[in-house]
């Protein structure tokens, strides 16, 4: 992989091979001859179309957080290989953006939730990442993804979806598509709570994921937050919102049966422990609206499933027929569960 040749490396490279399963970002494991191992990315550019301000964005908050003080000592950080030339990112003839981080050594990730202590491990480990970033100015982070958690802009795109019903599936799924519309005035709570400054807006994950998060092999704290291509402004409780919908639930996101679906409300209290024991610099807005961010985040997911099924499977991935709409419908019952539970999630 001759990209490497660009980064400053103490000795020369004998190993180069894909690595790991991401479905955004080109991975590369490499390994020098001092035994020094590497993580090399190539950035899609389909999907992070202003990949400068994404490696901008990364390189401020990983300064920021290796800065502080009070960072804990077994606490690992991104870290970015320079180039030969200076800079932390290579762009390529093809107009690709490369990079180079240190691999994280002894470390290891979980896809799904194998314990409540690993859930509420991660929820220690996103709340210290918000924590962290309290005082630094989200002003300075470009917005990669305009609208990204923006639930209302969300439902435009499924409006005009459903109206112009380019496949001929609205009439299939017209109880899907009654679910979501009964709900869009709630969709709005968070985004008017931003503009008029009751919650304020950080320097926030947005893909605030259990598989983000790295734990120690031995000791099983965690380590390190990774994917940091998402981190822009957005709001802490979108973040909480998003592992909570993506771990505290009894099935995967793309089952089939949904009698296999629930809310667990014990994953949701460990998280949240894990959670606001290591972030201290919510304020009581932030604090009351979390459960508000775990049934926004379940159901932007499922209308943007939705969505993606009505135009015909051209954004998300999907492996089988009807994929898109078995992962709708996970979120929805996830979202209609949370309602039914409402008033523990509340006391949790």
């Amino acid at each position: 992989m001759r990209q490497v040749s660009e980064f400053q490396l103490p000795a020369p490279v004998v190993r180069c091979a894909p690595y790991g399963n991401g479905h955004i970002n080109d991975t590369y494991l490499v390994e020098d001859a001092q035994g020094n191992r590497y993580a090399l990315q190539r950035i899609n550019p389909h999907v992070f179309q202003d990949s400068i301000g994404v490696m901008t964005n990364i390189l401020l908050v990983t300064q920021h957080i290796r800065r502080l003080e009070h960072r804990r000592p077994d606490q690992e950080v991104l870290t970015l290989v320079p180039c030969r030339n200076g800079a932390f990112w290579h762009v390529d003839t093809d107009g690709a953006c490369w990079r180079l981080y240190h691999f994280v050594r002894n470390s290891m990730c979980f896809e799904h939730v194998e314990s409540l202590e690993v859930f509420r491990q991660s929820g220690v480990a996103f709340g210290n990442f918000i924590d962290q970033l309290a005082d630094f100015d989200a002003g300075q982070l470009s917005t990669t993804i305009p609208g990204f958690h923006d639930t209302p802009r969300r439902y435009e795109t499924f409006r005009k979806a459903a109206e112009h019903d380019v496949c001929g599936r609205a009439q299939s799924v017209r109880r899907e598509i009654d679910f979501a519309l009964a709900r869009e005035d709630f969709a709005a709570t968070l985004i008017n709570l931003q503009e008029n400054g009751a919650m304020p807006t950080r320097a926030v994950h947005n893909d605030a994921k259990l598989n983000n998060v790295l734990f120690h092999k031995d000791t099983g704290a965690p380590l390190c937050i990774i994917d940091l291509d998402t981190t822009m402004p957005g709001l802490a409780v979108t973040d909480f919102g998003d592992s909570i919908r993506f771990g505290a639930t009894t099935g995967a996101e793309d089952e089939r049966d949904l009698e296999k679906i629930h809310f667990s409300l014990d994953h949701y209290r460990a998280y949240k422990d894990g959670f606001l024991t290591a972030c201290t610099s919510l304020n009581d807005c932030e604090k009351d609206h979390l459960p508000h961010g775990a049934k926004m985040m379940a159901l932007e997911c499922g209308v943007r499933f939705l969505t993606d099924y009505l135009n015909g499977d051209t954004y998300f991935k999907i492996s089988r027929e009807d994929h898109n709409l078995d992962r709708c419908r996970t979120q929805f019952k996830l979202v209609a569960d949370m309602e039914r539970q409402w008033a523990a999630m509340q006391q949790a």
